[in-house]
């Protein structure tokens, strides 16, 4: 009878702790984001078209598809620079879908890896725009990052080997969100467009509140139409305006 009335109490407990759990979570507290960011975009992680994302991205895992970049840096772009340290937005397309090329950065690679055509054109850019800058030996942006530049890819993840293949699967309304709250929450914010993608997902920003530099897309398939854009330059001169500290370009 004791053993009996034992076991009821522990069901209970057990069944209770489960009750008040369910009802007391938020799927935010699922999500593995930089803290600000969690907050920022608190109301997202909830939505039918997050929680279908998240399905869609187990299931291909549990399909056996290499999925690029690795989980834990889905959301290294949001880890290298935290909500309240956001200064100026590089917009990508999607990662990059070779083997070990994609580290959740837009445009960048990680160390040890070869340049892509498109960075490389970034560094041409550069070496022309900055005075003093040289051209690196790697393509890791980590250090952009580190100093408040954003690196965002309009989508977030993508099949080994197929291009574009995870668009309109939940990551650009995501990736909106994203711009929304920047757009809403901040003041000053400086947005580097890279070509008609990035220009499109772009349009979202007030450009009475944040300052919108558009240019080609770096890729030699754009025929050279991004070099003279003098965009890490004119980046700099607006922070500077604001008294905020310029980044540094050199990595």
């Amino acid at each position: 009878m004791l053993g009996t009335l034992k076991a009821t109490v522990k069901l209970y407990v057990k069944l209770n702790y489960r009750i008040t759990h369910y009802f007391m979570s938020h799927p935010a507290d699922k999500v593995k984001i930089e803290e600000g960011w969690k907050q920022a975009l608190y109301n997202e992680w909830g939505k039918s078209y997050f929680q279908g994302l998240r399905e869609f991205l187990k299931t291909e895992k549990q399909n056996g598809i290499h999925i690029f970049p690795p989980g834990p840096l889905i959301f290294n772009a949001f880890h290298k620079t935290p909500w309240d340290q956001v200064k100026a937005v590089i917009i990508g397309q999607d990662p990059y879908h070779g083997p070990g090329q994609a580290h959740g950065l837009s445009f960048s690679v990680p160390m040890g890896v070869r340049t892509p055509p498109s960075l490389k054109n970034i560094y041409k850019e550069l070496v022309e725009d900055i005075p003093g800058f040289t051209m690196p030996a790697h393509g890791n942006l980590e250090k952009w990052a580190e100093q408040g530049v954003l690196m965002l890819n309009a989508t977030l993840t993508v099949r080994a080997g197929q291009a574009k293949s995870h668009h309109k699967k939940g990551w650009e309304q995501f990736t909106g969100a994203v711009l929304n709250a920047l757009n809403k929450e901040k003041e000053g914010l400086v947005f580097l467009l890279w070509g008609r993608s990035a220009q499109d997902v772009g349009k979202i920003i007030d450009p009475s509140r944040h300052h919108k530099l558009m240019a080609a897309h770096p890729s030699p398939l754009a025929g050279g139409a991004f070099f003279g854009s003098k965009h890490f330059s004119q980046t700099n001169q607006l922070l500077e305006a604001q008294g905020k500290t310029p980044i540094n370009w050199q990595v």
